[in-house]
């Protein structure tokens, strides 16, 4: 049995499985508690998880949302290449359209998602260890 911090038995992942740890270093999700629920508040609706590239940084700061520099009044490190978070759905959407879509753990990803995106399309992104 995976204790709390791996394992999510309440929401279940793209996958159908119950939604698993993002990243607890940095702490991400909308709840700071590793995973990106879904939360009728949230809305930007942090429920993809990703693995954050430079030109997906770089992307998001172009568009006015600086996801690299430090915060530290809101306990925010900032990112950098190889941190996982959970980002805003539409913010991937758009990045996917303009080809700088960073990749997904579909392990981690909030099954909400598929009400806008297919797991077709989120597989073409998908982030596999080892590549």
């Amino acid at each position: 049995m995976k204790s709390n911090l791996q394992l999510s038995s309440k929401e279940l992942n793209v996958l159908g499985t119950p939604l698993q740890t993002c990243s607890c270093n940095p702490l991400t999700g909308w709840f700071r508690d590793g995973f990106c629920h879904f939360d009728k508040n949230d809305h930007g609706n942090h429920t993809m998880c990703c693995i954050m590239d430079n030109n997906f940084l770089n992307y998001s700061k172009s568009q006015g949302n600086d996801l690299i520099t430090s915060m530290p009044q809101y306990s925010f490190p900032g990112l950098k290449e190889g941190d996982k978070w959970c980002i805003c759905l539409n913010r991937w959407k758009q990045a996917m359209e303009d080809g700088l879509a960073p990749l997904v753990i579909l392990e981690s990803t909030n099954i909400n998602v598929l009400k806008d995106i297919s797991l077709d399309e989120l597989k073409k992104y998908q982030y596999i260890k080892n590549q």
